[in-house]
């Protein structure tokens, strides 16, 4: 199950600028939440949620207060391994998650997933903040 409370932030160095931050994580993985379609694979049955999925997790924000600290980020998205969760689910999940923790001016997550059944999957959630996309320093 996905852990949000692992997450960590630390105070904006430059809180009355905007610049965006980009981290992506090449080693995302999680469970597809069918499970069991490989009828020939019995051990699927000893997972919850069934085969692995595997991804890239593109994550790109501007900070307001607070900044994201990498390796609460790295354990946060680790936590995703045995769960069951549709990748637009995951996806979602992940930005209301760091949202929350952070209150960016704007943070942009895209899930980048491997082929599965012949068809690849991208999918992109947007959050803007209530100064509308700008960072804390612009237009002062």
């Amino acid at each position: 199950m996905p852990r949000p409370d692992l997450l960590e932030t630390f105070a904006n160095p430059y809180p009355d600028r905007e610049y965006e931050i980009h981290m992506i994580c090449d080693e995302f993985t999680s469970l597809c939440p069918l499970g069991g379609i490989e009828t020939d694979a019995a051990e699927l049955a000893l997972l919850k949620g069934g085969a692995p999925d595997f991804g890239i997790i593109r994550i790109t924000y501007v900070p307001a207060e607070k900044c994201l600290e990498l390796k609460s980020l790295k354990l946060y998205l680790w936590s995703f391994r045995n769960d069951g969760i549709f990748y637009e689910r995951a996806v979602n999940r992940i930005l209301d998650d760091l949202v929350a923790a952070c209150q960016p001016a704007r943070l942009e997550v895209v899930g980048d997933f491997n082929v599965r059944g012949g068809i690849k999957s991208v999918i992109t959630a947007r959050h803007v903040g209530t100064s509308g996309g700008q960072g804390p320093g612009v237009g002062r």
